[in-house]
């Protein structure tokens, strides 16, 4: 009787495991296709043990446990495809350069989540790495006041773009900020943060960007986020300098619209051939995944990622440190396709209605 309830459940979690793994190749905007990208490594790994159960607990001679067994294994074979390009021993998009090769750039990325009240552990934290530039997401005046009065003194260069809506933006730069503009892609009430940064008599086209999540409380919808990113993404291939995309993307590094914003903007992730780095949700080590992005331009070799500490929100800071070099490697660059522009264009009318 045991062995039989084993089956059911077996079968039961098996086939909605296929099938969320499925659901997001459907390109439908709405947030349940959009929201199981989420979890792949979780998913990856629940597949495995279910067909680790299934080996052991279904008779070899029935037809229909080989064949949900022949399944689970296609299942695993097309997560572990998914998965790959993120574990540490496969290819690199972003080539590693020593620690003491100059110029350098050190990035601090955090989402403070807004009522956080912790904030001595991210001042604790800036002031610990030095990093020369801090990008500060989900900032209200309250965290605006306590960054500029505890660490704003070491930065003389500063955007700060508080709001109470939880998409406030805040930076901070040991660097001169030349042509700082903020706009507002999409939303009226998100905005975003365009500059140059001047490195070494060189400028550094920076955008932060914090587009709102595909979930029912905010959005049913990744239309707005999709067309947000893309559009930066189009901004970055047409700019032809060193460029660095920082923020909360709400969306995971392995999406299609992540995967389709390589490809149009040129861009490169540092995380490929590296790590997964989850951020997100740094309260529950088994539904985390990356949210918070740091991409750059084939200018760019990578010296140091490294995801921080506990900082009391609900994500973890991102540290990264880039050395930016006297050309541009763009061989690692993912190719794009005619429709793959078209679609790009097609996202971006449909989030700007």
């Amino acid at each position: 009787m045991i062995i039989k309830i084993l089956h059911i459940v077996i079968y039961v979690l098996g086939g909605v495991l296929v099938f969320i793994s499925l659901l997001p190749l459907i390109r439908n905007d709405f947030w349940t296709f959009r929201v199981f990208e989420f979890p792949r490594f979780q998913k990856w790994v629940i597949n495995l043990i279910l067909l680790i159960a299934a080996f052991i607990l279904f008779p070899s001679d029935a037809y229909f446990s080989f064949g949900f067994i022949i399944l689970l294994i296609a299942n695993q074979v097309y997560l572990s495809y998914q998965i790959y390009p993120y574990l540490p021993f496969a290819e690199k998009q972003i080539d590693s350069v020593s620690m003491d090769t100059k110029p350098t750039i050190k990035l601090l990325i955090a989402n403070v989540f807004q009522e956080n009240r912790e904030w001595q552990k991210l001042t604790d934290m800036v002031q610990g790495e030095q990093a020369d530039v801090v990008l500060l997401l989900e900032t209200n005046k309250w965290w605006k006041d306590k960054c500029v009065d505890t660490f704003g003194n070491e930065y003389a260069f500063q955007v700060l773009e508080d709001r109470e809506n939880t998409y406030g933006m805040l930076l901070f730069s040991k660097f001169e900020l030349k042509n700082t503009q903020i706009h507002y892609w999409i939303k009226e009430e998100i905005p975003s943060i365009e500059t140059d940064i001047l490195l070494d008599n060189r400028l550094i086209k920076l955008y932060a960007i914090h587009p709102e999540p595909p979930v029912p409380s905010e959005n049913p919808k990744s239309t707005e986020r999709d067309a947000e990113i893309l559009l930066v993404g189009q901004k970055t291939k047409a700019d032809q300098m060193p460029t660095i995309v920082a923020g909360d993307l709400n969306d995971v590094a392995w999406s299609y619209t992540s995967e389709l914003f390589l490809k149009i903007s040129g861009l490169l992730d540092p995380r490929r051939g590296r790590g997964l780095f989850s951020s997100f949700h740094a309260k529950h080590a088994l539904a985390r995944w990356p949210l918070d992005h740091v991409f750059c331009s084939g200018h760019f070799r990578l010296q140091k990622m490294k995801r921080m500490g506990d900082i009391g929100s609900d994500h973890f800071p991102i540290l990264l440190q880039l050395h930016l070099a006297k050309t541009d490697d763009d061989s690692d660059e993912l190719e794009v396709s005619k429709e793959e522009r078209e679609l790009s264009r097609e996202k971006i009318e449909n989030g700007k209605d």
